[in-house]
């Protein structure tokens, strides 16, 4: 297979920007955090139309290139290197992490006590709305900002050839010779900085959920020392399968993690209240396809509730941020996929398995909240999030059984996040890599002990909320890079498959290009 070398400008500059940057935002956290979020405001306000506008704009793109003519364009030469399933899981667990356990209970309590449209809290009509949005923000419209940046690096890499897995050869239909110079390193390093906000993210929804859970099994309160017990034991499971490598570790874990979300989202929905889970989920469902264009492009400017500017402008945003990352890694196990086929999968994948967890577990802690049965909503605003989840774990039945299950699946969820970022930002800071190569091992190991330095040393100076700003704050810039992006693939598309082209073996054509 040959040696792969590192970028050393691209690795050395992000590590000191990465380095200093989170000491001057931890050091400085009291102006830093106030300044940050409205800066945060700021943006999620004065851009809502923006984000909302990208964020359509990339679904009618993608629809256009899954039924236009090149759709067809197969992504490298042979057969599809993973099975359907086992390329579903890994794209689907690399892009939900634990944030789809928390999210998918406490999403729609959050609705259920701040509606939009002006709806009264806490009433019926609210409670209507409390799923449904939630379908909205972790559907189509999110994994279409994911699939968009997937389906130009894929052809880069494959189809025109181009070596390297990084966002600024992905750009180079647009940016030409540009790609090359200051401007494609300082991308570049964008996007680890984004990648690396990103997984601050994941891991402070994931440890304080963990934590807490884990808690109430061993009867100890919540403590720095259990959640650095748990940052450890996930650091050894993501980086044991990231040294394993793509074939051998990520796919496998990838595979283990959809299979446990599976079967307890089948638990769950097999012993709790079935039919209401059902009815509601079809309403809910309902409810999302009808009033989909309104809540896409919803930013209530005359009642200035702020519900879409805190919801789904900052859903966006943070899925634009992280979006590089999930193009790179899902465009590297896509190969032998065409055009159309990564589209469609990467769309209905992702919606679906984010689809079933909020019919089952949002229409499950919806239940009890309008039963009576468990008061979700005071747990929520008295003891927060990770308390509300124990309580509602505990309402199942074999709740002893169910409990230490929760946990287990949220080490590998988070892990099969964790596995794949590693694997791409040690891909970023590399010069080449060509066919099944993938980045050195020590390298992963590198990013992968990184980043449990950085979550550790953040938990110990509580600077986590700062850097999940930071790395929202950088998605603005990113609008542009999507742009760039469309405008690339559009370049090459034309430039390689002239309509008298297509009815030949089109990836040989564009290879004599």
């Amino acid at each position: 297979m040959g040696k792969v070398k590192i970028d050393p400008f691209v690795f050395w500059t992000s590590l000191v920007v990465i380095v200093c940057a989170m000491v001057m935002l931890v050091l400085n956290r009291e102006t830093a955090e106030p300044y940050l979020d409205n800066v945060m405001t700021s943006i999620t306000y004065q851009l809502d139309w923006a984000f909302q506008m990208l964020t359509f704009g990339a679904f009618i793109f993608l629809l256009w290139l899954v039924f236009s003519r090149y759709g067809k364009i197969k992504l490298g030469e042979g057969k599809p290197e993973f099975s359907t399933f086992t390329w579903g899981a890994m794209l689907f667990t690399a892009g939900m992490g634990t944030s789809i356990m928390f999210w998918s209970m406490m999403e729609p309590m959050y609705y259920y006590l701040g509606p939009p449209f002006g709806i009264e809290p806490k009433s019926a009509e609210a409670a209507e709305w409390a799923v449904a949005y939630g379908l909205f923000h972790w559907g189509i419209s999110a994994w279409a900002l994911y699939a968009l940046p997937t389906v130009v690096i894929a052809y880069s890499f494959f189809v025109k050839k181009r070596p390297s897995l990084k966002m600024s050869v992905a750009l180079g239909g647009a940016l030409g010779k540009y790609a090359d110079g200051w401007i494609g390193k300082t991308i570049d390093i964008l996007v680890i900085w984004s990648l690396v906000g990103g997984l601050g993210t994941s891991l402070g929804l994931g440890v304080p959920m963990m934590s807490a859970v884990v808690g109430e099994i061993i009867g100890v309160d919540q403590s720095l020392g259990l959640n650095i017990a748990i940052i450890s034991v996930i650091t050894v499971i993501y980086c044991s399968s990231a040294y394993l490598g793509l074939y051998k570790g990520i796919s496998k874990l990838s595979d283990i993690n959809v299979y446990l979300a599976l079967a307890l989202a089948a638990f769950v929905f097999l012993v709790g209240p079935t039919l209401f889970i059902l009815t509601n989920f079809s309403n809910s469902f309902g409810l999302m396809l009808q009033n989909f264009a309104f809540m896409s492009f919803y930013t209530d400017p005359i009642n200035k509730s702020g519900f879409p500017q805190a919801w789904t402008v900052f859903y966006w945003a943070w899925f634009a941020a992280t979006a590089p990352f999930m193009g790179l890694f899902v465009a590297r196990i896509s190969k032998g996929r065409t055009i159309r086929e990564l589209i469609t999968h990467v769309l209905l994948w992702g919606s679906i398995g984010g689809w079933i967890y909020f019919a089952v577990f949002g229409g499950y802690t919806l239940n009890l909240q309008l039963s009576n049965l468990l008061p979700v909503t005071d747990i929520l605003e008295a003891d927060g999030g990770p308390a509300a989840i124990v309580e509602i774990l505990k309402t199942l039945p074999l709740s002893k059984i169910v409990l230490p299950f929760f946990v287990v699946l949220g080490f590998i969820f988070l892990a099969t996040s964790l596995d794949s970022a590693t694997y791409i930002l040690s891909a970023i800071a590399t010069k080449e890599l060509k066919d099944r190569q993938e980045p050195a091992r020590w390298h992963r190991m590198t990013w992968g002990a990184i980043l449990a330095v950085i979550a550790i040393a953040l938990l110990l100076v509580g600077g986590l909320r700062v850097i999940q700003t930071s790395a929202v704050i950088v998605s603005v810039p990113i609008i542009i890079i999507y742009l760039l992006l469309a405008i690339s693939l559009i370049r090459w598309l034309k430039k390689d498959y002239p309509t008298s082209l297509l009815d030949e073996p089109v990836v040989k054509k564009a290879n004599k290009k």
